[in-house]
């Protein structure tokens, strides 16, 4: 593994992007209530100089990084030099662990550090036209700085226990940000949901570290990566704990990505306000998980790699599925980044790498715009998100119309926009994938077929919201007097749209229409050989092929297309499908009950044998003890009694029982007669005289 280590001033640079947040966070959430416009200005301006020094990275990790697996880090191997930010055992001696906050840059944390600060800038610069007028302005801001640090953080780090940190630290920030709003019932229900279900994935991702440690005692993650390489050898025999510790650690990536299971945090998590939806669940925290199973790909076997594809995959059909029955613009979109979430999760697993985390980058931006533009409908609406109460808005909100159509365009994976060549990439991946399993061929082939059918109905429930919100006439008062929103709303959306059609389109630069030449790496399921703790990625320079293409452009059409029928042209009668399909749609509509499963045989059972459990605990240990305590201060108090009525009040009235009888004697002599006191004396005298003369 190729070794750079940072210079002084390249860590000092680097180190900023994190603590420009930082500092905001700590002056907006001290001093932002007497700063003018309550300081949003702070946060603001912190995101933005953290996101041209991003930007400065990742152009200079474009001039030097190949596509092999190329690292820079700030904490050097042993016997090398270089800067690193010691803490607690910085410089501990040899055979410690190695607990040192360093810096991991490659061309994955290069890319997610300018997806981060840009979808949190512009986020910033949203929230100032949509959260105007919110009691807590200025606190929202600051919860805002405090997400963007945590999310660097973790981005950054390399080392085990301060990527825990900052993972652990996400997971809160995003607790405070889901339920800002906790007057509503709703809100706080959801953080605390959020919070609770990804916590459950972070304990076994925690055991996954714990096992990692144990075996290489070091925390540090490159120099796990160069151990790996000489502990698996032969791809073909991985030690059984490497795939233990790969599939728990991406239990991880399950909470904080939402996978099925652990997906029902998320959809719920739209009560909190939306420029919230587009930073947490659309570009950053979700995404977490994908970039945990990017960093710590070397740790998957085949079997792993199986598992995360078929978990990926079922996650991104399922929830596809759910998204073509909601009523809500939000909720339509939070089960459309579950659903994409799982195509990167299935990319991932079928070894398309770089595919996965491009759809990551691409998804970011096109997502978040639509998570923007569908905040900017509801404040135009007056918080109506019933799209059933919409339409006719594209003449009133034009410019919310064409950027919203332009992401929507990219999702559906459209050629010309940036979301079809990512997602043409993951399809290739999936075919590549069945074609060159290996063991278990079959099941390789579920991926594959799943994601296609996903991508059409991605493109029928995008359209069919497309027609719903913009298209016919106003359903509604709030639709008739709908309004375009503020130029703080609007600019972050058409640069998000922008970004949508140009972030990731090779016909701009070599007119690729269709992506014929996008390379993009494949893992075969058995890798021949590794060097240096690095799997051997084979570079498919070939052609994408003609029928992952042809799949993925004419999936998309047909859902498009059956959209146009049923909700624009109206040839289809939804109501009329809904009613043929009978319990089939009642178990879609109601999101297949996996909410209402885990509500009555985990959640019930477990706090009602939780509070059995707690009651008796109460009643027999702690009762127990407080009782025995009672007990035994009763007991301890007779005792005392007895002592003192036999022992300490024996000794007082033996005394004085003792006092009165040689008073008593004393009395006798003590008469006040002087002739007995003469008589007493002769007595005495005349004693003694006869006991001297007869004894001695």
């Amino acid at each position: 593994m190729d070794w750079h280590t940072f210079t002084t001033v390249d860590f000092a640079w680097m180190l900023a992007i994190p603590a420009l947040p930082l500092a905001a966070f700590v002056i907006q959430i001290f001093f932002g209530r007497w700063l003018p416009r309550k300081g949003d200005w702070v946060p603001t301006t912190a995101m933005g100089f953290a996101l041209v020094l991003a930007v400065g990275f990742f152009l200079k990790a474009m001039g030097i990084f190949d596509p092999t697996l190329y690292i820079q880090s700030s904490n050097p191997p042993p016997g090398e030099t270089g800067l690193s930010l010691a803490w607690l055992f910085g410089n501990a001696p040899s055979g410690a662990p190695n607990i040192v906050f360093s810096v991991l840059f490659d061309n994955l944390t290069a890319v997610m550090l300018v997806v981060v600060t840009g979808v949190s800038f512009l986020v910033h610069v949203y929230s100032i036209g949509y959260m105007e007028g919110d009691k807590r302005y200025g606190r929202f801001f600051a919860y805002l700085a405090l997400f963007s640090f945590s999310m660097l953080g973790l981005v950054l780090s390399g080392n085990l226990l301060f990527l825990m940190v900052f993972w652990e630290l996400v997971g809160l920030t995003s607790y405070l940000l889901i339920g800002f709003w906790f007057e509503k019932p709703s809100a706080a229900h959801a953080g605390f949901k959020a919070f609770i279900t990804t916590r459950i994935g972070d304990v076994g991702m925690l055991l996954g570290f714990l096992i990692i440690f144990k075996h290489f005692q070091t925390l540090d993650i490159v120099t796990i990566f160069q151990k790996l390489g000489e502990t698996t050898g032969d791809f073909q025999h991985w030690p059984g704990w490497v795939t233990a510790a790969g599939l728990l650690v991406f239990c991880g990536a399950v909470g904080k990505s939402a996978q099925f299971p652990l997906h029902i945090w998320l959809p719920d998590a739209m009560e909190g306000p939306t420029p919230v939806s587009a930073l947490i669940h659309a570009a950053t925290m979700v995404a977490a998980g994908v970039y945990l199973v990017g960093r710590f790909y070397l740790f998957f076997s085949p079997s792993a790699l199986l598992v995360i594809a078929m978990v990926g995959s079922f996650t991104a059909l399922f929830a596809a599925v759910i998204g073509v029955c909601q009523w809500d613009i939000k909720r339509v979109l939070a089960y459309s980044t579950v659903s994409q979430l799982g195509y990167m999760i299935a990319a991932l697993g079928c070894g398309a790498y770089s595919a996965g985390l491009m759809h990551l980058m691409t998804h970011a931006w096109f997502k978040a715009g639509l998570f923007l533009q569908s905040g900017s409908v509801i404040i135009g609406m007056h918080h109506e998100q019933d799209m059933r109460h919409m339409g006719g808005l594209r003449k009133k909100m034009p410019i919310t119309f064409w950027t919203m159509l332009i992401c929507t365009l990219a999702l559906c994976g459209i050629p010309l926009f940036a979301g079809f060549y990512s997602k043409d990439a993951i399809i290739a991946g999936a075919m590549h994938a069945a074609a060159h399993g290996g063991p278990a061929l079959w099941l390789w082939y579920f991926p594959a077929i799943a994601l296609v059918v996903a991508a059409g109905l991605t493109s029928f429930y995008m359209f069919r919201l497309i027609f719903l919100t913009f298209y016919g006439e106003p359903r509604s008062e709030h639709a008739e007097h709908a309004h375009e929103t503020p130029w703080t709303m609007t600019v972050p959306l058409m640069v998000l749209a922008a970004l949508a059609l140009f972030s990731a389109s090779p016909w701009i630069f070599n007119g690729d229409v269709l992506g014929h030449h996008l390379w993009f790496p494949h893992v075969v399921a058995h890798p021949e050989k590794v060097e240096a703790g690095r799997l051997v990625v084979e570079k498919a320079a070939e052609e994408h092929g003609v029928l992952p293409l042809v799949m993925s452009i004419l999936v998309a059409l047909g859902g498009i297309f059956l959209a146009w029928a049923f909700y624009y042209k109206k040839w289809l009668s939804a109501e009329e499908w809904a009613r043929k399909m009978g319990w089939f749609y009642k178990a879609v509509y109601n999101k297949f009950y996996v909410d209402e499963f885990v509500m009555k045989f985990i959640v019930r059972p477990v706090v009602f044998h939780w509070n059995v459990a707690c009651a008796a605990f109460d009643k027999y240990v702690i009762d127990g003890i407080v009782n025995a305590v009672g007990r035994g201060g009763v007991e301890a108090s007779e005792g005392s009694g007895w002592f003192d009525k036999y022992v300490i009040d024996g000794i007082v009235n033996a005394v004085g029982f003792t006092v009165q009888v040689f008073g008593g004697i004393a009395r006798l002599f003590q008469t006040g007669f002087l002739d007995q006191y003469l008589a007493f004396t002769a007595a005495a005298i005349a004693l003694g005289a006869v006991l001297f003369f007869f004894f001695l």
